[in-house]
Order: C-alpha cells, then sequence, then structure tokens
C-alpha cells in the first residue's frame, strides 16, 4: 500500500476508536443532569444513587476518551503535514474556541463532579454536573464545525499558490454557521444522547433480568426510554435535513448515497442493494422514485447522479458508501421501533415482565454506536477524492516526508495500544456493573447502624 492508503486507514482507525467514548460522555452527561435533578427535586435517594453511579462510569469513558482524542492531533502534523498548512488557520481557530468555551469547562467542573459528593451543597454539585454536560455538548459544536467547514467551506479566501497555498478566515461567523454545520451538530448530537440512553437501557434491563435492583431501574429506565424515545424519532428530522443539505452542496456524495448515476433523472431510493460500479446498476429493494420525492416532494423531479461529475471527482467506493449509509439508515430506523415497543409495553404496564424485550434492550446498546459509526464512514468516504470540498484533494494532502513502512509500524503500533485500551474499558465497565448503583461499604454501614439500633431498643 502506498503512503496515502496506510494514512487514511490509520486515521480512519484511530478516529473510529475515539468515537466510541466522545457520544457516550455527551449522552451519559444528558442522563446524570435528569437523575440528579429529580434528586434536587424530589429528595429521592434513588436517584442519587443513579446519579452517582453513572458519573463513575462516565468518568471511565471520558478518560479514555481524552486520551485517545489527543493522538489524532499529533496525526495532523505527522501524515497530513499539507493539509494542516492548509487548514491550520481554520482549524486552529475551532480547536483554540473548543479549549476555550468547552474543554475549560468541562475540566474546571469535573473534579467537583467527580469528587464534591458530600464536600459541596447539593445544588452546587447539580451545577457542576450541569457545566460538564455543557462541556462536552459545546466541545463537540467545535469539533463539527471544523469537519463541516471541509464539507461546505465558506468564510475564507485562499493566499499562496500551489503546495503554499492555504485558506484564511475573512468571515469567523461564516465559517462557524457554513451551510452544513447546523443541521449536521444536530445530528451529531442526537446520535450521542441516543448512545447514551441505549447504554443506560442495557444496563438496567440486564438488572432486571437478574432480579438485581429492582426498583432503582425501573426507575431509570422509565427515564432513559423516554429519552431514547424522543430523541429516536428527532433524528428522522435532523437526519433528512442533513440530507437535503448534502443533495444541494454535495450532490456526488448524494448519488453515491443512493448509488444513482444518471447525470440528472428520475432517482429512486433503495431500502437496501448492492451497488455495481462497473455497470452503474444497483440490485436490490427499492421504492420507484423514492428519491426524487422524498428530496423535492415531486415523484417525477429529477436528480443529479454521479455521472454529471469528472470521474476522478466522484467517490470511489461507492458501494461501501452506499452500505454505510444504508446501515446507519436502518439501525436508526431499529431503534425508532425498539423504543416506541418499548413506551407500548410500559403503557401496557407489562414492559418488565416482558423478558424478551429486556434482552433486545440488552443487546441494543452497541445500535447507537454502529449508526454513529457508519454515518461518518459514509459522510467522509462520500466527501472523496476532496479532504477539503472542491479544494484541496486527499492526493495532495498527506506528509511527503513520510515513508509507507513507519505509517505502518505506528498502524500496527496503535492497534495493538488500542486493542488493549479496548479490552481494559470493557473490563471496568463490567465490573462497575456488575458492582452495581450502589455503594457495597455504605450498605454494611447501614446495616451495622441499623442492628445496633435493635439491639439497643431490644
Amino acid at each position: 500500500m502506498d503512503v496515502e492508503i496506510l494514512a487514511r486507514i490509520q486515521f480512519a482507525f484511530t478516529i473510529a476508536f475515539h468515537y466510541i467514548y466522545p457520544p457516550l460522555s455527551i449522552g451519559l452527561g444528558l442522563l446524570m443532569v435528569i437523575f440528579e435533578g429529580l434528586y434536587i427535586r424530589t429528595r429521592n435517594k434513588q436517584y442519587e444513587v443513579l446519579a452517582r453511579f453513572w458519573t463513575k462510569i462516565f468518568a471511565l469513558t471520558f478518560g479514555i476518551g481524552v486520551a485517545t482524542g489527543i493522538v489524532m492531533e499529533f496525526e495532523f502534523g505527522t501524515n497530513w503535514a499539507t493539509y494542516s498548512k492548509y487548514v491550520g488557520d481554520v482549524f486552529g481557530s475551532a480547536l483554540a474556541a473548543e479549549g476555550i468555551f468547552a474543554f475549560a469547562l468541562e475540566s474546571g467542573f469535573l473534579g467537583v463532579l467527580l469528587f464534591g459528593w458530600n464536600r459541596v451543597k447539593p445544588w452546587v454539585h447539580f451545577v457542576s454536573t450541569i457545566g460538564v454536560f455543557l462541556g462536552s455538548v459545546f466541545s463537540a459544536v467545535w469539533i463539527v464545525i471544523a469537519n463541516s467547514w471541509q464539507q461546505t467551506p465558506a468564510g475564507y479566501h485562499i493566499v499562496g499558490e500551489g503546495m503554499d497555498a492555504r485558506a484564511e478566515i475573512v468571515d469567523f461567523g461564516a465559517m462557524v454557521f457554513n451551510p452544513s454545520s447546523v443541521d449536521r451538530l444536530s445530528h451529531v448530537w442526537i446520535g450521542a444522547f441516543l448512545a447514551g440512553a441505549f447504554l443506560v437501557l442495557s444496563v438496567h434491563a440486564y438488572y432486571l433480568l437478574k432480579n438485581r435492583h429492582i426498583e432503582i431501574s425501573k426507575k431509570a429506565f422509565k427515564i432513559a426510554l423516554l429519552v431514547a424515545s424522543i430523541f429516536s424519532l428527532s433524528q428522522l428530522f435532523t437526519g433528512h435535513r442533513s440530507a437535503d443539505g448534502v443533495a444541494k452542496n454535495q450532490p456526488a456524495k448524494l448519488a453515491a448515497f443512493e448509488g444513482h448515476f444518471d447525470s440528472l433523472a428520475v432517482a429512486d431510493m433503495y431500502l437496501m442493494g448492492w451497488v455495481d460500479k462497473e455497470n452503474q446498476k444497483v440490485t436490490g429493494l427499492k421504492i420507484p422514485k423514492g428519491l426524487s420525492f422524498l428530496l423535492h416532494q415531486d415523484l417525477n423531479h429529477p436528480v443529479i447522479g454521479l455521472n454529471a461529475f469528472p470521474e476522478d471527482e466522484r467517490p470511489g467506493q461507492v458501494n461501501a458508501v452506499f452500505q454505510f449509509y444504508h446501515l446507519m439508515v436502518a439501525i436508526g430506523m431499529m431503534l425508532i421501533a425498539l423504543s416506541l415497543l418499548g413506551l407500548f409495553y410500559l403503557l401496557k404496564g407489562r414492559l418488565f415482565e416482558t423478558k424478551w424485550l429486556l434482552k433486545m434492550f440488552v443487546f441494543a446498546a452497541i445500535l447507537p454506536q454502529l449508526a454513529n459509526q457508519f454515518g461518518w464512514f459514509a459522510a467522509e468516504m462520500g466527501r472523496q477524492p476532496w479532504v477539503v470540498y472542491g479544494l484541496l484533494r486527499t492526493s495532495d494532502a498527506f506528509s511527503q516526508a513520510v515513508s509507507a513502512g513507519q505509517v505502518l509500524t505506528s498502524l500496527i503500533m496503535f492497534f495493538i495500544i488500542y486493542t488493549i485500551l479496548f479490552l481494559l474499558f470493557v473490563y471496568l465497565l463490567n465490573k462497575k456493573i456488575k458492582h452495581g448503583p450502589y455503594d457495597e461499604k455504605l450498605i454494611d454501614k447501614r446495616s451495622q447502624t441499623k442492628d445496633i439500633t435493635e439491639a439497643i431498643l431490644k
């Protein structure tokens, strides 16, 4: 393999591994705020126990997320030097804003969140929980803005020529609110909320199946199910808006999403299928004229296809883009169906006795994670051959001084280290889940106090 392919594989691997954790942090942050807010309002100790328990799991995901995220910034310099020089002004401002407005907020309140229990007033601790949650949300804002600028550049001008060319910001507001940033950000946020909600559903469904922590798990499950239902349905609207934006701003990417080759023709919408790039044909289950109607509310409205673009300006792996996009959509529909099914059984009063449904929720924790990964794969592979859409090709963006052997060696090292980190994460997460939400030492002390009180009374 050449340097470009290896560098792309390495960055894809590191960012895909890193992206396991930030969505969980954002999603769990929302649930932590809800649990602790309910405790502040009701003084029901079970909500406090839930807030404490999920704060411990949040800390685990946050720690590994920070460690794995730092690596990518170094890769920009080692493997993608031309890219870094080209977008440095844009990316640098977004990363600086993340540090000022997001990471400082998050890290500033993190100590109080983790170690402030019983040391500060409840409302102070609740404010720290909100601060950490908002910090994680704002962090996503600036990362998505930076990436969206690569998809739909705005608010810039080009300084220099050839290999010395670079983009400079001339309108910070236009850069922030570029044509795709708002729609993509809402889509990313909701994907993160779903990741957190379904992890909570999975863990408490497991407890219910094992007849452990039943009362507290019922409370947590109901809250997480409501969150999952709201945001799984909301994802339909943000996904549709995002697709409309892609059709307008990156028509070649949308054509790859649906395997649409004709330069300008009425387009079918495929529910599933397989793309034969050589023969420009898709075999699968489709809704005739469905894409034309979805984009334009007109069954006979033509849609721009891949053949409208020069071959060297189209995504190279059309079938892969098609599959990742449709897997994301399919999982999104599964999350909606599962959430609504859970609500139906809850309203019927049979949810917690329906074992097969609880088992489905146990394994459903992986679904939002897969949808998030597939969505990013489709978005990034669909942008090819551009690393900055219409401005900088990926083939021109990698470092000329790095050899294929160096990239391959570091890729193998990253794979080994990240595998160890992932196994450690799974081990610690499993340990915390098996331990349960209650502090055993606190329970022992309360039991001893109760025994002493009963002995005195006797």
